[in-house]
């Protein structure tokens, strides 16, 4: 790039800045996708450090996983929420992206992502896919098989039925509301497989329980858990 083009560059910059995802300040040059200061701000809940955590514990009884973490606390009207907002909605894609990579330079200092083989993002229903235009959970997983090189698929776990929404459901009513959803294809290809199978929040769990029990149905060696948020 020449000197032309970048003074072009910064000058379209000026008149329409882009705006940090999380906290809606100016990105400057270099950044990013989310400013520095959001980046060391944001509130990270180190779980990939400490195998009994409030995430793994939340699905004792539910799913046998090898491992289960987040990376941030999720709360309404927090950069999180915000971060995550403007991923699912406002099409920041490359927010996802980031946050996948974010995720994974985490999960390669835990002992128990280390063997991990394959990437899975929760599917969306190909009807809500088409309507968004995309997957947030595929960016997230992308990100990270970038960043940890290895591979990502979106061809063996599949949604089959759209869900009622799941906002204001008790935990129960959210479990029923996810039965019989999702679908495995060309499980032999996962034999002896260590699957990360991946989401933006982890609410009460239902969605990765239900995908979690088909997986393990599957001839897989060992399925665990990681998504950029949890709600407390």
């Amino acid at each position: 790039m020449n000197a032309l083009q970048r003074l072009m560059l910064d000058f379209v910059a000026l008149l329409f800045p882009e705006l940090c995802p999380a906290c809606g300040t100016g990105l400057h040059h270099g950044e990013g996708d989310i400013c520095l200061h959001c980046l060391f701000d944001l509130p990270y809940t180190d779980y990939h450090l400490h195998q009994d955590n409030r995430v793994a514990r939340q699905f004792w009884g539910r799913l046998p996983l090898h491992a289960a973490m987040a990376m941030l606390y999720f709360k309404k009207g927090t950069k999180v929420q915000h971060l995550v907002h403007h991923l699912k909605y406002k099409g920041r894609t490359a927010v996802g992206i980031k946050l996948g990579q974010l995720l994974a330079e985490r999960l390669k200092q835990s002992e128990q992502y280390q063997d991990v083989d394959l990437i899975i993002p929760v599917p969306l229903h190909p009807k809500k896919q088409k309507l968004r235009g995309y997957n947030q959970s595929e960016y997230i997983a992308k990100g990270m098989a970038e960043e940890m090189n290895i591979p990502f698929s979106t061809l063996h776990l599949r949604r089959l039925k759209a869900s009622a929404t799941q906002t204001k459901k008790s935990r129960y009513y959210r479990y029923e509301n996810m039965r019989d959803i999702f679908s495995l294809s060309k499980a032999e290809q996962m034999q002896d497989l260590h699957i990360l199978l991946v989401d933006d929040v982890v609410t009460t769990g239902a969605t990765l329980e239900a995908c979690g029990q088909v997986l393990l149905n599957s001839p897989i060696k060992k399925l665990s858990i990681a998504a950029v948020a949890f709600a407390e």
